[in-house]
């Protein structure tokens, strides 16, 4: 028999984050909607709540938890919900941010900065694509030029999530060429510091309750010792960490699909139509049972991948898989499920409309399905040289 994939550790765990979603999380889910954001009490509330920070080390004032399945728990609790919105805002916190500091960050800058993170009092975000320059980061025209003991950065940021309220933002910048080629680095920059602007927040088809914003950088001066990682090196670390995040962004497209199914099983089984219940009609099971088969057959791959990544061995590859699989199949799963739900389907009152316009973006984000499936095309075609 396989083992489980949660041990009693992890169901303990889910225990303290389902009270948290049901005392923080549920009855402000419509005012985060209306006001486009979800305010800050909700990130110190999940920081008392030991949500945030799992996997920061314990001396930073983190769980220390390396099992990234204390991970999923939190996401598969949100999506219960429909809380996608706060659940991508944690995972730029704790998937990215938090690992690009643990992985390359000093000392100083973890002191200063994982503490905040892990109880709730910081937010971050990371500053990667621009006006002109999406997937393509050698497109990029953000520049940091060493001054002295300073970085002066210049240019302008778009699509940053959580970018009308974080208090430092993980910024990608140009600090010279190779070969025609731009060489990235990494480097932390204060919202506070003098030069930094945030633009308008931007309108969403879905998300609303996740701030998402434009920035600027007009000349801004920050230490030299802002670097995260090594000068000229940022493409080597994101391609050391864009796996973390596809599996994130996947697991939280699984969760999502999940959670839908959930919702669509149990609405087809209370309403009735020509005086049968939904679910007895054999269009509803045969659907049902088409989306419940992928789901699971999914679900198994992605326990799979969760394990890799502990061990180690979760690689780019199966990241874009994993990614492009899984997020396709959100939008499939949320579309037949919201046309099962009828009219009401389209009502906001029902989650099934809310995770419908939540789900389209998640093909887009991390990389794009195409860039996902130029990636493992490449690695097929790299097992024979021409």
């Amino acid at each position: 028999m396989p083992q489980p994939f949660y041990e009693d550790d992890h169901e303990h765990f889910r225990d303290v984050v389902r009270e948290f979603v049901k005392r923080e999380v549920v009855p402000n889910l419509d005012r985060w909607e209306e006001d486009r954001e979800t305010g800050r009490d909700v990130w110190k509330a999940a920081g008392a709540h030991g949500v945030l920070g799992i996997r920061i080390a314990e001396e930073l004032g983190g769980g220390g938890m390396k099992d990234y399945r204390f991970r999923c728990v939190v996401q598969e609790e949100l999506a219960a919900v429909g809380a996608a919105s706060l659940a991508s805002g944690f995972s730029i916190n704790e998937d990215i941010v938090a690992s690009y500091l643990t992985t390359f960050g000093t000392d100083e800058q973890q002191r200063q900065w994982l503490p905040g993170m892990a109880d709730g009092t910081v937010v971050a975000s990371i500053a990667m694509s621009e006006p002109a320059a999406g997937s393509d980061l050698r497109g990029m025209k953000t520049t940091a030029v060493r001054d002295g003991d300073e970085w002066v950065i210049t240019g302008a940021k778009t699509f940053i999530t959580s970018g009308f309220s974080s208090d430092v933002v993980l910024a990608a910048a140009r600090t010279g060429e190779h070969e025609g080629r731009p060489r990235l680095s990494l480097i932390l920059v204060p919202t506070t510091t003098p030069g930094f602007s945030r633009g308008r927040k931007l309108r969403k088809l879905g998300l609303h309750a996740q701030d998402t914003a434009e920035i600027a950088f007009n000349d801004v001066r920050v230490p030299v010792t802002n670097l995260v990682g090594e000068e000229g090196r940022g493409f080597h670390h994101l391609t050391a960490q864009l796996p973390l995040e596809r599996l994130s962004i996947a697991w939280r497209a699984l969760c999502a699909a999940e959670a839908a199914l959930e919702w669509t099983v149990k609405y087809t089984s209370e309403r009735k139509a020509f005086g049968e219940r939904i679910i007895d009609f054999q269009n509803t099971r045969f659907r049902l049972a088409e989306m419940t088969t992928e789901v699971d057959i999914t679900r198994t791959f992605l326990e799979q991948s969760i394990h890799a990544y502990n061990d180690g061995t979760f690689d780019v590859t199966r990241g874009a898989k994993a990614k492009w699989w899984t997020t396709e199949l959100q939008n499939r799963i949320v579309n037949g499920c919201l046309q099962l739900h009828g009219g009401y389907g389209y009502m906001d009152e029902y989650p099934i409309s809310r995770a419908y316009a939540d789900a389209r973006v998640q093909t887009i984000v991390g990389g794009t399905t195409e860039i996902m499936k130029e990636i493992i095309g490449r690695d097929i075609a790299g097992r024979f040289p021409g």
